[in-house]
């Protein structure tokens, strides 16, 4: 805001020509008096650009590229100011550089790797093999001879239902076989001096015959009320004692055979083709998230659900130790070999209103600027998709000097980040639980 002096009016008593002379005077000088200020904030203005613009030519070669568009770098040379002269390969002075020599800088190669892509879903665990024992029917559970817990082999007798019926047919069904038997014995015997006729034979034979079938009949039925294990496994906890009275196809306990547990999980068809039979996999349980586990892939859907536009796959683990249960969640990871791509070092990413790039040295010693596209982020390293050859060096410090073009001396070599495993890295992704894809309980 503009202040205005206000000069009090002058009044004279005698109004000759002298007297208005001199108050004409006195005004013009109160205006003057404005302008003179005004003269000298813009001088000073001035002379604060011109220093400005000479600090920065002489103390930023930076800016001599700006300078020199601007038609003042020359008449600055001409005028006697310290302006470092670039070489004829367009290096420069100044911070990090050597009086008008090559700008040193500390670089690293670039090494290539294979970027790791992951497919992570949930799924629930299950036995590869499970059955539930139920009775074929009805009647008193008379004994049980293994414990909640216990390892059992297939064809092992686990339980015993009353049979008392079933002994007494069968008993009857022996007697009436060797009944039969004896019969046809004599039969043979009259038929050698021909007292019988072809009628009795046939009718001693088809005695022989039924009394047979009722002997297997018989021990059948026995063996229904004999519970035998089907297959080889942990037996679960058995809910019946004995004394109780068990209905027919009523469940008495199950058996799982852990020793292999099995999950099923979907992926999106973008897929299909990638993943084999047999490719590894890496499974953790939720409620152990650092536990890796190493799996594979058992087996693939015949065909991807059109619901969906899923498909179903079937990962298998040892459960060594038997450490693990069925119906227990996981975590599973499918590592899927990504494109070849240059990895640098985090320090030699820089970031302008372009987008994020790199100083490279070319092949002539000079700094050029490479544009990049972050493709994965590890630990101590990135992946890039970029314009970059293996071995060639790229700029970690002294990127302030830089400029494209600029002729560079490495002082410095670092040595070069091996991509790390990725298990370290996943243990903050496993903690998160952030997965892209889950699956119900199987």
């Amino acid at each position: 805001m503009r202040s205005v002096v206000a000069m009090p009016e002058l009044t004279f008593p005698c109004r000759c020509f002298p007297s208005r002379l001199f108050a004409l005077f006195l005004t013009q000088v109160n205006k003057n008096g404005c302008a003179m200020r005004h003269l000298k904030i813009a001088v000073l203005c001035l002379a604060l650009a011109v220093g400005g613009l000479v600090g920065w030519g002489v103390f930023l070669p930076g800016s001599h590229p700006t300078l020199e568009r601007l038609g003042l770098l020359g008449p600055m040379r001409a005028a006697g100011l310290p302006i470092a002269e670039t070489d004829a390969r367009g290096g420069g002075g100044g911070f990090g550089g050597r009086g008008g020599g090559d700008i040193r800088i500390v670089g690293q190669e670039v090494v290539v790797a294979e970027a790791m892509n992951r497919i992570v879903a949930i799924g629930t665990a299950r036995p590869q093999r499970s059955v539930t024992l139920t009775t074929e029917v009805s009647g008193t559970l008379e004994d049980v001879f293994i414990r909640s817990g216990d390892w059992v082999e297939a064809g092992a007798q686990i339980a015993q239902i009353n049979s008392e019926m079933q002994e007494l047919a069968l008993a009857r069904a022996e007697l009436g076989l060797r009944d039969a038997q004896a019969r046809v014995d004599r039969i043979a015997q009259l038929r050698q001096s021909g007292s019988a006729t072809q009628v009795q034979i046939d009718e001693a034979e088809l005695a022989l015959g039924r009394a047979e079938l009722d002997l297997r009949d018989a021990e059948l039925e026995l063996r229904r009320r004999q519970l035998s294990a089907p297959i080889s496994g942990w037996v679960g906890l058995i809910t019946a004692e004995p004394g109780n009275q068990l209905p027919a196809n009523g469940e008495i306990l199950r058996i799982d055979d852990r020793r292999q547990l099995l999950m099923e999980f979907e992926v999106s068809e973008q897929y299909v083709g990638q993943i084999q039979v047999g490719d590894p996999l890496e499974i953790s349980p939720l409620s152990r998230v650092h536990d890796t586990l190493d799996g594979r892939v058992r087996a693939l859907d015949a065909r991807v659900d059109d619901a969906n536009r899923t498909l179903r796959i079937q990962g298998e683990i040892d459960n060594d130790g038997d450490r693990l249960r069925p119906g227990m969640a996981f975590r599973i990871s499918v590592p899927m070999a990504g494109e070849v791509l240059p990895v640098v070092d985090p320090l030699a990413l820089q970031w302008d209103r372009r987008g994020a790039f790199v100083w490279a040295v070319d092949s002539e010693g000079r700094a050029q600027r490479v544009s990049v596209e972050i493709a994965q982020r590890r630990d101590d390293s990135i992946l890039v998709r970029a314009n970059l050859s293996e071995g060639q060096v790229v700029v970690l410090e002294g990127v302030q000097n830089l400029r494209p073009g600029t002729s560079v001396e490495v002082s410095e070599l670092r040595a070069v980040p091996l991509p790390a495993e990725e298990g370290a890295a996943e243990d903050e992704a496993r903690q998160a639980m952030d997965v892209e894809a889950s699956t119900p309980d199987i």
